[in-house]
């Protein structure tokens, strides 16, 4: 295939690529927002041109080794439902956007230490980013049968790469928070991992059935090579060491590889789909190992005795068999393989090197100085730049540093490099006493071992002869510490790791950090305590004032976003909106809100530029800590004997008064009643004693009328049916059809309908998801009227551009929903009887409302048949409706 031709077959796939991309982020359905598939199918990133080529090299020559790349992810990913689960809420109510955020966060939110991360994310992931680039371009020329050319201007990786590079600064950098979520990049890389898994299938079985006559006969042939046993079976107690410490490796970088912290944390939409993840990602490995072993022997076997490079079998084979379209698709799936990686790796890198290095050493002064719309065009190049910048950088590796290395090599060492962040990552959600000295300490360690065992001898030994003669001494003194059943890798990667850890704990215990990295360490550790209200975990003692705060804010996010901010926040805590000094947690809020836009060391710095804060010792902050711990268990406690002594007061105070309330309420009622059946009763007479008198009506006049008093005994009907349900639901003359739902999906359904009329007075609806698992035991048809008769009385009550947000969370194993409203506080006494079907308060406005206060009432029957319990309560700008269904419900009531 000429150069030409193929080149406009990489152009029409990337095409495809900025198509799916396009459409991702313009539709925004629900088949790419909510898919559990597409979140699973992108971390396929972690399989690269590496995996795609260099596992088969490995298994022509070493056999089994090529396993532990995959075995080592299957075996930790299970973990990720309490692992990952953990990091994804961290990283959310906290605005991280990078792993080195997250590390750094956690140890103080230190500058020194995020930009130290940074540095050896970039050191460790060029020269992976590079190994893409050379498979690029090897395989390009491997299809087109023509030498690799010396001038960049002549070789096909070139302008390939730029393209890849505008494609990644264009989808990248297309949201200025970090944070938000890159729905068309993650679609397209999904694609892009359906694709290289297909492409690899379509490979395997045509060596399998075309090139050999089965698997069995594949079998039959290669075990008659004289290594064949020795490759494929482990070699005593050294070959099942390496093997086991590859899978460790491995199961490490799963964790920890900033692409994989970013499709597995960052662009994590919901938690459920973890769940989804965890067995479809080790399946998705599975299918891809199965063939790697056939292809592998089958190309040992079709060029033995051939001078060929056995990383390339799969570019090889269909050649030799003069297929030009598997051919293709398998440079299709090695390209999809390379161009994920880059893309994901380069944004990653620049969300790192911007917020971690660019901004924090050198720009934050001139970002004071500008606006929000120049902020935000700066960011922004700052980030197109870096993507530009680290992808140039990879080429300039690929050229000088790894022409002459394997493509395994080069994949482990930025492996062991990239899992020294591992002791100082995992301690960070697991160790309370973890240090920020005792982090750097060990960091550091462990990449000077890596420096001199593996970086110098691999990159530079091969070309500075002179250097190798002068170092070798060296390395011949530290002989001592050579593990004889250990290959080079691994037993770097075992000493640095021991080193690593060894001196992170031992500096962390003997050397205690300062009161900042206690708090996060508390908020990190025990994050499903603090979720719900992690501001107020946050401690901080000083002077702040919320003006200049604001000014802040403004000039990073606008003046708009910045009141809409301030306005739920101070909605969420009941705050007055004229209150002038800050709190830890308005500082807290403040610097998440900056923190996806220049990172949290950086976010840190400016809020600190306009406040005044006071030390705090480390006894002062673990003793607010244990004095909160006590104070949640004791608030509770005083909460329900609260509640149940408020309860029974209220039982005894209000029992006469409802006697007389509701006896002077069902007047009101009934002849509520009696004038809305008299309304659509008037009308149909009205209309049939025109249709009875006049013969001469036209027939379009006729028909009006004839659909009039349709309509209105459609709605006398409905009046009626209201009344009887609401007497049938009192009497327990209702079947509830129990059974497990989504109640997300539940509560979606219920406000579909009604949607448009909330829009229409310009009213923000959210909701807030805290749920681990979404099934509950209910009647989904009953709880959908209930949300409805909430919501619509919601809707009602609330002015123009006001709020109504719905929270879904647990407690004490029940479902909690709370449904807070803008609207008018309803009167304190009338609190009680709201839910009384005789009951319409004559606060709500000057006229009387709509509807027959019935929707309210059949609402608690609902509830109360479900053995739950509603209430209303004011609290802050509005009213909050509260209702507590049961996790379990095997409750129903027999139909009449």
């Amino acid at each position: 295939m000429s150069s030409f031709v193929l080149f406009i077959v990489v152009l029409i796939y990337l095409a495809l690529l900025f198509l799916v991309a396009y459409l991702a982020e313009k539709k925004k359905s629900k088949f790419w927002i909510n898919n559990p598939y597409i979140y699973a199918l992108s971390l396929a990133v972690y399989c690269t041109a590496w995996t795609y080529y260099g596992s088969i090299g490995v298994a022509a020559t070493s056999g089994l080794n090529y396993l532990p790349v995959y075995i080592g992810p299957v075996i930790i990913i299970p973990a990720w439902i309490y692992i990952n689960t953990r990091i994804v809420r961290i990283s959310r109510i906290n605005k991280i956007s990078s792993l080195a955020d997250f590390i750094s966060l956690r140890y103080g939110n230190s500058r020194s230490f995020s930009a130290i991360i940074t540095l050896v994310c970039i050191l460790a992931i060029i020269p992976y980013i590079g190994l893409q680039i050379r498979a690029i371009s090897e395989t390009f020329h491997l299809v087109t049968e023509t030498a690799i050319s010396k001038n960049i201007l002549n070789d096909s990786a070139t302008f390939v790469v730029v393209l890849i590079a505008v494609f990644s600064s264009y989808y990248g950098t297309k949201y200025v928070d970090a944070s938000e979520k890159r729905l068309g990049i993650i679609s397209a890389i999904a694609l892009e991992s359906f694709l290289k898994l297909f492409f690899i299938i379509i490979l395997g079985l045509f060596v399998i059935y075309f090139a050999f006559d089965g698997f069995s006969d594949l079998y039959s042939k290669a075990s008659k090579f004289s290594d064949f046993k020795a490759k494929n079976t482990f070699s005593g107690v050294e070959g099942a060491m390496n093997w086991m410490v590859l899978c460790m490796i491995s199961g490490t970088a799963i964790c920890i590889l900033p692409r994989q912290f970013h499709t597995a944390i960052v662009e994590n939409r919901q938690e459920k789909h973890i769940k989804t993840a965890i067995w479809f990602f080790p399946l998705y490995l599975l299918v891809f190992t199965v063939f790697i072993f056939p292809i592998a022997w089958g190309g040992r076997l079709l060029f033995a005795g051939q001078n060929v490079n056995p990383e390339f079998y799969s570019i090889l084979i269909p050649q030799y068999f003069d297929n030009t379209l598997i051919t293709v698709l398998v440079f299709l799936g090695g390209l999809s393989s390379s161009i994920s990686m880059i893309i994901i790796s380069s944004i990653t890198l620049s969300i790192m090197l911007s917020n971690n290095l660019i901004i924090p050493y050198g720009l934050l002064g001139k970002f004071k100085a500008e606006n929000e719309t120049q902020n935000t065009r700066n960011i922004t190049n700052i980030r197109k730049f870096s993507i530009f910048g680290l992808i140039i950088l990879a080429f300039v590796f690929y050229k000088y540093f790894i022409l002459k290395t394997s493509l395994n090599s080069v994949g482990l060492i930025s492996f062991v490099v990239i899992a020294q962040l591992a002791p100082a990552f995992f301690g960070a959600i697991f160790w309370r006493r973890g240090s920020y000295k005792g982090a750097i300490t060990g960091l550091l360690a462990g990449l000077i071992i890596c420096y001199f065992g593996l970086i110098i001898p691999q990159y530079y030994f091969s070309y500075n002869q002179e250097l190798k003669g002068i170092l070798r001494d060296m390395y011949n003194a530290f002989q001592f510490f050579d593990i004889t059943f250990l290959d080079r890798i691994p037993e770097i990667f075992f000493w640095s790791i021991l080193v690593n850890t060894g001196l992170f704990t031992i500096v962390s215990v003997s050397m205690k950090g300062n009161y900042r990295e206690r708090n996060f360490a508390e908020l990190y550790v025990d994050i499903d305590k603090y979720i719900q209200n992690h501001e107020n975990a946050f401690i901080w003692r000083g002077t702040a004032y919320v003006s200049d705060i604001k000014n802040i804010l403004e000039r990073f996010l606008g003046k708009n976003k910045t009141e809409q901010a301030m306005r739920i926040f101070n909605i969420k805590y009941n705050i007055n909106t004229q209150e002038e000094t800050a709190d830890s947690r308005f500082i807290k809020f403040s610097e998440n809100l900056l923190a996806g836009r220049i990172g949290t060391a950086s976010a840190k710095i400016l809020i600190e530029g306009v406040t005044k804060e006071d030390k705090i010792s480390l006894k002062e902050v673990l003793n607010i800590l244990e004095e909160s711990k006590e104070n949640i268990i004791l608030n509770k406690k005083l909460t329900e004997k609260s509640e149940e002594l408020k309860q029974l007061s209220h039982d005894l105070t209000a029992a006469n008064e409802n006697l007389i309330i509701k006896d002077r309420q069902k007047d009101d009622f009934l002849d509520s009643v009696a004038h809305e059946l008299r309304t659509p009763i008037t009308a149909i007479r009205s209309a049939g004693e025109i249709l009875a008198d006049d013969d001469d009506i036209p027939l379009e006049i006729k028909k009006e009328f004839l659909n009039n008093i349709i309509t209105e005994s459609d709605r006398l009907s409905e009046i009626i049916n209201d009344i009887l349900y609401l007497d049938k639901l009192q009497h327990g003359e209702i079947t509830l059809h129990i059974q497990k739902n989504n109640i997300l999906e539940t509560y979606k359904k219920a406000l579909n309908p009604i949607i448009h009329l909330i829009q229409q007075k310009n009213i923000h609806i959210s909701e807030v998801n805290l749920l681990n698992q979404y099934l509950f035991d209910y009647d989904e048809a009953r709880m959908i009227q209930l949300f409805q008769n909430i919501l619509g009385n919601a809707l009602k009550f609330t002015d123009e551009h006001g709020i109504i947000q719905t929270k879904f969370f647990e407690k004490d194993n029940d479902l909690h929903i709370t449904i807070f409203n803008t609207g008018k506080h309803i009167p304190e006494e009338d609190l009680e009887l709201i839910f009384d079907k005789f009951y319409q308060s004559k606060n709500q406005n000057i006229r009387k409302p709509s509807g027959s206060g019935l929707g309210l009432a059949i609402s608690k029957r609902i509830v109360e048949a479900h053995t739950g319990t509603i209430k209303a309560e004011n609290s802050g700008l509005g009213v909050t409706f509260t209702i507590i269904l049961p996790r379990e419900n095997k409750n129903s009531i027999e139909d009449e």
